[in-house]
Formats: structure tokens, sequence, C-alpha cells
């Protein structure tokens, strides 16, 4: 085995600022941005949390990262949105590089998950261009401090195949006796108006406080709701149900309308935490 491959930032003075100390100043912003004597959620098991540009959707994932517990191991499932690779791409070793340092991939809880869900292809191809993982570690770097985590994209997987791998998450977990937090990284309606999108974006907002993976991906699918990543959200369901979850909350809502964006054609940002 060769050395560790090191996974080097996509989009990095693009969605979030290059520069460790803006990125800092930025990140830290963000999740001191609603003021609350509410503290961090000990037994939060999931959550979702958006991957746009920081100026954008920033304020609603520090909305989510704030509340996380710290030194969890932490799976990140996110939407492979240029479907390069393979469907279910893992990556199951090395280290992946931000602004603000190394962080390193669980080889042992990748592999085992990966030991209960056939259908994970280990596959690096699918995670070089993909932003929806990337713009979350930034912010567990400064949230939670030292953890290590999984990386898994999805893009174009049957429904049974996304609870096959929320089962597998938590079998894996249980195997080897760790406390893991799964993220599901997602934006929620895409390019309608504003109005729109906040009527489309409560209907799939709903299922997710209603803990109900099926329910989410019928009315996305009903319902016409871009939600970039809901085959994320259906697997960390899946994965937060059979850990028992017996509620969700919405930490924040937001539109891109409400950080200057154009309203006629906004984009939606929700962040939940599951517990």
């Amino acid at each position: 085995m060769g050395p560790a491959p090191l996974r080097r930032p996509a989009v990095a003075g693009r969605f979030y600022p290059s520069d460790p100390n803006e990125l800092t100043r930025e990140i830290d912003e963000h999740l001191r941005a609603i003021p609350s004597a509410e503290g961090r959620i000990e037994d939060a098991k999931a959550c979702v949390a958006p991957h746009a540009g920081y100026m954008y959707s920033g304020s609603v994932a520090g909305a989510v990262y704030r509340r996380l517990p710290p030194a969890r191991s932490f799976v990140i499932l996110g939407p492979n949105h240029y479907g390069r690779g393979a469907p279910l791409a893992i990556i199951s070793r090395g280290e992946w590089l931000t602004p603000l340092g190394r962080v390193t991939v669980d080889a042992e809880l990748a592999e085992a998950i990966r030991s209960h869900c056939t259908e994970l292809v280990e596959d690096a191809h699918a995670h070089e261009a993909e932003h929806s993982l990337e713009v979350q570690i930034p912010f567990l770097q400064r949230a939670v401090g030292e953890f290590s985590f999984v990386p898994i994209v999805i893009f174009g997987v049957e429904y049974a195949t996304l609870a096959a791998l929320g089962h597998a998450i938590v079998s894996a977990s249980r195997q080897l006796g760790r406390n893991v937090l799964v993220v599901a990284s997602s934006d929620m309606n895409h390019y309608e108006p504003d109005g729109i999108t906040r009527l489309k974006d409560r209907k799939a907002i709903d299922r997710i406080l209603d803990l109900d993976p099926e329910g989410l991906y019928r009315v996305v699918q009903r319902e016409r709701i871009s939600m970039c990543g809901i085959e994320p959200a259906v697997a960390m369901l899946h994965a937060a149900k059979e850990l028992n979850a017996r509620e969700a909350r919405l930490e924040k809502y937001a539109t891109s309308a409400d950080a200057g964006g154009e309203a006629s054609a906004v984009v939606g940002y929700a962040g939940l935490i599951i517990r």
C-alpha cells in the first residue's frame, strides 16, 4: 500500500475563502450569528446542512454546526452533482486538505461501512471536483475541533440502496463501538421564485421533522422539489431512525434572497438536527 492519498480543495477561493485567517473569521461569524442561550446538543445523531457558497448558506450551516457535540466520528453524505464515477462512491483512506489544515479519513470506519454495503465503490474520481462534502469540513474544523470522517457521494441510486446505506452506517458504528454522527449535505429547492421555493421546501422539511425518509422521498418526487441532497437525506434518516432518533428540529431556514440574491430565482437552505 502506497502513501495515503491527499484530496486537495476544489472550491477554496470560490465557495469559501482560501486564506486561512479570512476563512476562520467568516466561519466564526456564522457560528455566532444567532444569539442563543442554547448549547450543544450532546445526543445529536445526524443533521442536514447546506453546501452553497458561504455568503449564501453559511449562516444556516453555522446554526447547525454550533449545536453539534465535539470529538466525534462523522459520516458525511453528499450529492454527486456532476455524476462522475460510481453512483455510491467512498474514499476509505487518506486525508482531506482545507485552508485550515488536514483532516483524516476514518479508514477503520470506512472499511466497516463498505463491508456492510456492497454497493459502495472506492472511487476518488467521484470526489475530485465535488463541493458538497468539502464545504462542510471547515465548519467542522472550527466547531468541533479534532475529528475524522468518512466521505460518501451519491448519484442516481434507488431508494432501497439508500436504506441499505443507512443500515450499513449504523451496523459499522455498532461493530466498532463508535458514536457516529451522520451529516447529510443538501441544498433545498433551486431557481424558482422565493415564495414558491419556501412553500415547496416546507413540504420537504416537514417530512424530515417527522423522521419519515419514505415520505421525504415521495414528496420531493411528487412536488418536483429540486432538493439536490435528497439521496443523502434519505440515507441519513434511515440511519438516524435505526439509532433510535426521537425528534428533529429546524435550526434555521433561509433562501439566497435573504443574502441579497435575486428573489425571482432562489435556492433554499435548511439546517436541521436529528436527536
